[in-house]
């Protein structure tokens, strides 16, 4: 799975094996494990910042474990909830809603037969929807990730 977090912090902590374990913290406080240097040390320099995540999850005796497979930092203006433009889901909604205007208004658009009040009427319930799924997109991801 992937995802875009604001690395909260980073511990790292020796294993009796000797090995080094590094526990990884999101600003929503989902947990992340990862025994690999690379991954480890690449999240200990974001730590703080916003970053590109993948991950995966195992159930071993009960307990579900989250193990990290790889971080990539992002820009700054690219934190999520920073109020960026791909933060606000009205934004995005409409943004979708004009790249799908040629589909959903069909031939009459094309021809010039379309007043922009009734372009607003026939992509409005459109974008409604998109904005609904962004919505409930983002809250049962971050829920899934807490679980």
């Amino acid at each position: 799975m992937d995802a875009d977090v604001v690395i909260a912090s980073v511990k790292s902590t020796q294993t009796r094996n000797g090995n080094t374990r590094w526990a990884v913290t999101d600003a929503d406080g989902a947990e992340y494990t990862t025994f690999r240097a690379a991954i480890g040390e690449a999240a200990e320099r974001v730590e703080g910042s916003p970053a590109h995540i993948s991950f995966h999850e195992e159930e071993r005796n009960g307990y579900r474990n989250v193990y990290l497979d790889r971080v990539d930092p992002l820009p700054a203006q690219a934190a999520p909830g920073d109020g960026g433009d791909d933060s606000d889901p009205e934004e995005a909604a409409w943004r979708t809603a004009v790249d799908a205007a040629p589909y959903l208004l069909g031939e009459d658009a094309a021809d010039g037969e379309v007043t922009p009040e009734e372009a607003f009427e026939r992509l409005k319930p459109f974008k409604d929807l998109v904005s609904g799924d962004i919505r409930s997109g983002a809250k049962s991801q971050s829920s899934r990730r807490r679980k």
